[in-house]
């Protein structure tokens, strides 16, 4: 090298620095306080199992929780509800709760204004509510099939959508749709839960399309099974089957679903979206 190109930056290194120097600044954040506390968290069917784990997970965070319920047939979900209210209450929760059929869009804007009326504000969307009518194809009605797309389908846009403005508005949302691994590897007797879960995932990847301009996040968790009210009166065989059918050999508890539901609405999961999250104990490794 001819000594008046010594101490010269190489050609190459020189337009790397060049290239680097033009990359552009991340985007200053919208102006809400960073972590849980004093935020807001709407949680869907949150009076009873997986949406109750849930609320209770927000609550432990420092959230406000708001959650709605229905009555279901055998089931008096109004007094679940009052027991789960109760709960957070004692936490020192603010907690706000209502019965809101979901399927109906004008309920959900009811509901909406009425949380951010009683607690200020909505920043994290959690769609859990949900039903399944099992059955084979040809023996499903009608009714029994809408229901199930109306519940876990409909229901969770409608909130989306209802949500959505406030969110955009604000600079700042997370949503997280509660999904199913029988979304991918259904079994026999789930066509209308299996169709209504597959749906609900590519919603979450087409919202999160949508909604990241905005600084909104929409992920999903497609849980295994898990031991909750529902899993629980199924015949004990059936239950050592799915134990059995898992990598890690166990059923998951309601709080290992909320723990990750939480996570993706944490200040640490910013950057992830659009992302469906399998959280089955290794279910879906299963070979057939």
């Amino acid at each position: 090298m001819p000594f008046s190109e010594f101490g010269k930056v190489p050609t190459w290194q020189a337009s790397a620095r060049a290239r680097a120097a033009v990359l552009p600044e991340t985007q200053a954040q919208p102006v809400i306080a960073p972590g849980f506390l004093g935020k807001t968290v709407v949680v869907t069917g949150g009076a009873t199992g997986l949406g109750r784990a849930i609320a209770l997970e927000f609550g432990r965070l420092g959230c406000q929780v708001a959650f709605c319920f229905v009555n279901l047939p055998g089931r008096d979900v109004r007094e679940t509800a009052l027991l789960t209210e109760t709960t957070l209450a004692a936490m020192g929760v603010k907690v706000f709760a209502d019965s809101c059929d979901v399927r109906d869009r004008k309920q959900v804007v009811r509901f909406i204004e009425a949380v951010r009326e009683r607690l200020g504000g909505v920043h994290y969307l959690v769609n859990n509510a949900g039903i399944s009518h099992d059955g084979a194809l040809w023996r499903l009605t009608e009714d029994e099939w809408s229901d199930v797309i109306r519940t876990n389908l409909v229901g969770a846009a409608n909130c989306m959508a209802v949500c959505a403005p406030i969110f955009r508005s604000q600079r700042f949302g997370k949503i997280v749709n509660i999904s199913s691994h029988q979304a991918t590897h259904p079994g026999f007797g789930v066509t209308s839960y299996a169709a209504s879960k597959a749906g609900l995932e590519g919603m979450t990847r087409a919202a999160a399309v949508e909604l990241g301009p905005s600084n909104v996040n929409v992920n999903a968790v497609a849980p295994g099974f898990v031991r909750t009210e529902r899993l629980q009166s199924l015949p004990p065989e059936v239950i050592d089957r799915a134990r059995a059918s898992t990598v890690l050999g166990r059923l998951a508890e309601p709080e290992d679903i909320a723990h990750v539901v939480s996570f993706l609405c944490s200040d640490e999961a910013r950057h992830v979206t659009g992302q469906i999250v399998q959280v089955d104990g290794g279910l879906s490794l299963e070979t057939r």
